[in-house]
């Protein structure tokens, strides 16, 4: 009897890096599935690149519950799960803040934990974050916390439910924090992968965070020097790669700083 072939989802996916991710993972003969929180335009970016479309608003618990029931159903394991759906929002406020968090982290966090059940043992999870997510604009105190290798899923929640009562009280730069929502939700991813990569060891799980650089997307702009082949290669060297590659944050292949 022949394997089953293997399964990839990819969040936030009608357009951008993600789409891309889709076209490079049907390439190296992945079942893909498509999901986007734009039902009309999910299903047209589907189509044009020949994958499955589900619809998934990373914010919506009914969405990331229906997706796990459909591969239940269907007896459909993932073996890879691309954490793509992002967010970058004008202004900094509170509204910003929870906004950019809710969807770039906690969307993220939410949808691994609900697929975790149909996420195959030997699974690849990407957490697609950003050069922004450095820490270097924070200061030691937080930079040491993040960092910490014995750092926790509830301990990473709670730091960063202190940056978002920081913006709301206005003391987040008191506090060393920057005034970005998007620096500090990629940098939590960075942090989750870790987390993760650790927690998820047991089933042989990799989970990796990459940046895809500066790419020519509509949130990138028609400046940036890196198509979306490459910053999508970046991504896929990570959802593909064998060996015991887990925990760490890439870029092209090669180990990022944070």
């Amino acid at each position: 009897m022949s394997n089953p072939r293997r399964v990839a989802l990819v969040t936030g996916a009608n357009q951008g890096i993600g789409l891309e991710v889709c076209r490079q993972l049907r390439a190296h003969g992945y079942d893909v599935i498509l999901t986007s929180r734009d039902e009309k335009a999910g299903r047209a970016a589907a189509k044009d690149a020949g994958v499955e479309y589900l619809r998934l608003d990373v914010t919506s618990e009914a969405d990331i519950k229906h997706v796990a029931e459909a591969l239940h159903r269907d007896k459909r394991k993932l073996d890879v799960l691309v954490n793509n759906a992002g967010i970058s929002m004008d202004g900094f406020n509170h509204h910003v803040v929870k906004t950019t968090v809710g969807i770039n982290f906690h969307g993220a966090l939410a949808v691994t934990e609900g697929l975790l059940p149909v996420i195959a043992d030997g699974a690849s999870i990407v957490f697609v974050s950003s050069g922004m997510g450095e820490l270097h604009p924070y200061s030691p105190a937080i930079r040491s916390r993040f960092a910490d290798t014995k750092l926790t899923r509830d301990k990473l929640l709670a730091l960063v439910d202190e940056f978002i009562e920081g913006v709301r009280t206005n003391r987040h730069t008191h506090e060393g924090w920057p005034s970005s929502a998007y620096r500090v939700s990629k940098a939590a991813m960075v942090a989750l992968a870790k987390v993760l990569a650790r927690d998820l060891s047991a089933r042989n799980i990799r989970v990796n965070a990459v940046c895809p650089g500066w790419v020519r997307t509509r949130m990138g702009g028609r400046s940036a020097p890196r198509s979306l082949e490459q910053g999508a290669k970046s991504v896929v060297w990570a959802a593909t790669v064998a060996g015991p590659v887990t925990g760490g944050f890439y870029r092209d292949g090669k180990a990022a700083n944070w």
